[in-house]
């Protein structure tokens, strides 16, 4: 194994890295996929020169994945070599846990690209295989002396990733593998197998608690009766024959939400509770499912009892039309990071395609506080002042790809007196953005979250469908929706997003005359049909993602996404017409 100094190929990239941070031109040896990584680092505004190292971030400490991991990680540390370091990040690349001598000044908290540029983590969640980062290819100047090797961490039963492994080491120039790639293999495939055998615990906890709450006391044996029971876990559902007879499929739907989000926050489990529909026909006593050692809640029991006639019903809340809804992994990841940014005085910026809900968030990260909302789309000539940008009500600017010059120049000239103004504006990529308008891009590129089409999380599609319904008038039952008519709208490719799903449904409620769910024979044609598409697999949903995100990033232009993906036009044409077709 060489050193730095001794290898031409580093020489090389650390000399093409240097003109790429000068604006020079490259040499045509340079690898377009690590030319690509440059430039999304640059695009989403990482500085090259940042040194401060970071803490590992305490909000993640809860973290099931650390819980399962931390006995692996902690057995196999003390085979870490000098100058080497373990880390383990989550889905959104938090580093949730660290051992060892960090090269490259320090660990840090976030290892997503929108932070710190290129990296084998982000590589290794995005391709879903092992990966690796050598010197120059970081666009961080800390990392030029670091070899990195990570190893994606899969979730028993559904593969979906939890995370990755991080092996980090000195510079490593020689022909083969990292010297930490068996390392990392090995941590991965450790923390899978205790990641099964704790879901397999849980789900025997689960089954012991369904089991005695089924046959306790009124309800055993002895009298030869069986109590209404659903026990849940996100994953599974338990329902005994009482149950069955006793609940509707909305009633289960409610307890399944409810169980997730149970699961997903850190509200006591004392305290919580679960709203059931209105005319659900039962109530319901809930009890969480813990661990014996430590407390972690891996589920909950639900005792259904019919209603007595004149007994209260709790009903739902309905959410309110168009409120930001859904738990797929890209949602929650977006509005996550606009949760975080928008606790800051400093702008935000909210990215992505027509209708798919940048207003609605906007306003949700606000609380309650009224801003002063400008439509560019409405006029396109604000005529921008001072006095309303520096107001104490926050702006929330819409369709900032419509600005006028003068406004958008306007907005500049603030931004560099006032960068920590209070300001959230939405941008739909589109036509290439002018000079100055990209100037205001690249501004808020630090401080942007692109949310994901509607194509992109067709699980939330059920979560919506009650949002976005209107209230039945009086004496008239709730829109309901067949299996059938269900997976239509999954597969469909919503090119309006929301507003296209809610002007559906609203259709469908307002002018409906037939009784019981809908059907898929009274979809549009278009939904009804939906494309003939075979299932893509991990891989090419994973690349299909990606190119996406590309897409969006450079206002759709298809010359620079396949110059940003590192690949030639022709190959970017054959992929969208495959996972077009």
């Amino acid at each position: 194994m060489t050193t730095a100094e001794e290898s031409p190929a580093h020489l090389m990239l650390s000399q093409a890295r240097q003109r790429f941070l000068t604006g020079h031109p490259l040499p045509a040896d340079v690898p377009a996929e690590t030319v690509a990584a440059w430039r999304r680092a640059r695009f989403l505004g990482v500085r090259h020169d940042v040194r401060r190292a970071d803490s590992v971030d305490a909000r993640t400490a809860g973290s099931a994945l650390l819980a399962a991991a931390r006995p692996v990680l902690e057995r196999l540390a003390p085979a870490l070599g000098s100058r080497s370091a373990l880390l383990l990040t989550d889905d959104r690349l938090r580093v949730l846990w660290t051992a060892g001598d960090a090269p490259g000044d320090g660990f840090r908290r976030d290892l997503a690209e929108r932070e710190v540029g290129h990296n084998s983590a982000a590589l290794a969640l995005r391709t879903r295989r092992r990966a690796e980062v050598h010197g120059p290819e970081h666009f961080l100047d800390v990392w030029q002396d670091v070899s990195a090797v990570s190893v994606p961490v899969f979730a028993p039963g559904s593969g979906r990733p939890l995370g990755t492994i991080t092996v980090a080491a000195g510079l490593c120039t020689g022909e083969g593998p990292h010297p930490g790639a068996a390392l990392a293999e090995a941590a991965a495939a450790a923390v899978e197998a205790e990641l099964q055998a704790r879901s397999r615990s849980a789900e025997r906890t689960l089954l012991d608690a369904y089991t005695r709450a089924a046959h306790g006391p009124g309800g055993g044996p002895g009298d030869g009766q069986e109590r209404a029971v659903v026990a849940l876990d996100g994953r599974n559902r338990l329902v005994s024959e009482a149950a069955v007879r006793l609940v509707s499929p909305q009633v289960l739907e409610s307890l399944e939400r409810g169980a997730r989000a149970l699961l997903r926050s850190a509200v006591p489990v004392e305290s919580y509770d679960i709203a059931l529909p209105e005319g659900a026909g039962c109530t319901a006593e809930f009890r969480p499912v813990q661990e014996q050692v430590g407390g972690r809640v891996l589920g909950i029991v639900a005792l259904l009892e019919p209603v007595t006639e004149g007994a209260p019903v709790r009903v739902v809340p309905r959410p309110v039309a168009g409120r930001p809804t859904g738990s797929s992994v890209p949602w929650l990841h977006a509005v996550g990071r606009a949760t975080e940014l928008a606790r800051g005085t400093e702008p935000l910026l909210l990215t992505g395609e027509r209708g798919s809900g940048k207003t609605t968030l906007a306003r949700e990260l606000l609380n309650g506080t009224e801003p002063l909302v400008l439509d560019a789309a409405e006029s396109p000539e604000l005529c921008l002042r001072g006095s309303e940008l520096m107001g104490h009500r926050p702006l929330l600017l819409r369709h900032a790809e419509r600005l006028a010059q003068s406004d958008v120049a306007a907005l500049n000239g603030l931004l560099d007196e006032r960068p920590d103004v209070r300001l959230l504006a939405t941008y739909t990529p589109g036509t290439p953005p002018g000079p100055c308008l990209q100037r205001l891009l690249d501004k808020l590129a630090a401080r942007s979250v692109a949310l994901p089409a509607l194509r992109e999380r067709p699980e939330d599609i059920r979560e919506l469908l009650p949002a976005l319904t209107p209230r039945p008038a009086s004496g008239t039952p709730p829109l309901t929706w067949t299996l059938d008519a269900l997976r239509a709208l999954e597969r469909y490719q919503w090119p309006g997003n929301l507003t296209e799903l809610a002007r559906l449904v609203r259709t469908l409620a307002e002018n409906r005359r037939a009784a019981g769910p809908v059907g898929r024979a009274e979809l549009p044609d278009s939904v009804r049909e939906g494309p003939a598409a075979r299932p893509l697999s991990p891989m090419e949903h994973a690349e299909r993602t990606a190119i996406l995100e590309a897409l969006r990033r450079n206002g759709g232009n298809k010359a620079r996404t396949a110059a940003d993906l590192g690949i030639a036009r022709a190959t970017l044409y054959r992929k969208l017409r495959e996972y077009r077709a």
